[in-house]
């Protein structure tokens, strides 16, 4: 219960990003559902050559930390801070000096089968994993700018509940709705609050999505009203293993879930908003993929990658306007 607490109080400070002279612009990749084997050789084809990818655009486009949206550990988390998972999945995969930059982690629902709180714990033994609360916000200056970038990254399976993948359930409601009611309850609190320039509320489930998994009816019912009422920039998150990117009512819905699997299926493609769908990829040859985000003085840059080394879509979102 501490630890939710602290994110609250936390939520404030700004992060420090290196201010170069020149730059005036915030840069960070986003991947979902990256989370290797539990068995040898615990990579996957499309986590490696996703790890190589990222890690030519962070050299070559520029990238200041990763947001990871969720399923770090397949198929069942971790269950302790000394699990080899860490090693065999993390620190030995991303190890291109470009991806030695903070990874903001949030917890997906494979992640809750085991200990998220020993993800938590292991923010303390790596310089480069931030994982400070189950859920929690970023807040940055854009450099040599007046302007402001605020990330809300939440734990949407101890909003909604978590998912049985097997049989393809909606989650069904959270665990402890206490909890559930305490994290909503934040999040109403600092998105009305937000005077950031660019707002982006991060979690693992989507609230719109074309895939298997389809719309999240939880956050679809309590988070997309936020979304569209304090006009957040964008929101990202994993769970289909795809690429997508869908507008509705002036809000950036980005799906990043390539970072281990692939998946085309497309079976909820009538299940979101008519013309909504901006962007859709789930095959096999792309080997996989990722998306960077530029955030500049009037504008975010969203590029999606694939891991063959091209990028296949970009769309710009302005910055948000307050009244």
């Amino acid at each position: 219960m501490e630890r939710v607490h602290e994110a609250i109080l936390i939520s404030s400070v700004f992060q420090e990003l290196e201010s170069g002279k020149n730059r005036t612009s915030i840069k960070f990749l986003a991947i979902g559902d990256w989370g290797g084997l539990p068995y040898p050789p615990y990579i996957t084809a499309v986590q490696k050559a996703s790890a190589q990818e990222m890690s030519k655009v962070a050299e070559q486009v520029g990238a200041d930390f990763v947001l990871a949206l969720g399923d770090n550990f397949y198929y069942k988390g971790v269950d302790s801070v000394d699990s080899p998972r860490f090693k065999s999945t993390f620190e030995s995969v991303y190890t291109a000096k470009s991806l030695r930059i903070p990874w903001y982690v949030l917890a997906g629902n494979h992640d809750h089968i085991g200990n998220v709180k020993a993800q938590i714990e292991y923010s303390q033994r790596s310089n480069r994993w931030k994982f400070p609360a189950y859920y929690y916000e970023l807040n940055f200056h854009i450099p040599n700018t007046h302007k402001t970038l605020t990330i809300i990254m939440l734990d949407t399976v101890m909003l909604c509940g978590n998912s049985n993948d097997n049989s393809n359930k909606q989650p069904k409601g959270p665990l402890r709705r206490t909890e559930a009611n305490r994290q909503l309850v934040w999040l109403q609190e600092r998105i009305a609050r937000s005077q950031a320039d660019f707002l982006l509320v991060a979690g693992h489930y989507p609230v719109w999505s074309v895939s298997e998994h389809g719309p999240t009816k939880c956050l679809v019912q309590q988070v997309q009203p936020l979304l569209v009422k304090h006009k957040a920039t964008a929101y990202l998150c994993g769970h289909d293993h795809n690429l997508q990117y869908i507008e509705e009512s002036g809000v950036g819905y980005v799906v990043s879930g390539a970072g281990n699997f692939l998946d085309p299926d497309v079976r909820h493609w009538n299940h979101v908003p008519k013309g909504s769908i901006k962007f859709f990829t789930g095959q096999a040859s792309t080997m996989g993929g990722f998306v960077h985000v530029e955030v500049a003085q009037d504008k975010m840059i969203v590029t999606f990658y694939q891991a063959k080394g091209t990028s296949l879509y970009r769309t710009i979102l302005p910055q948000r306007k307050l009244d």
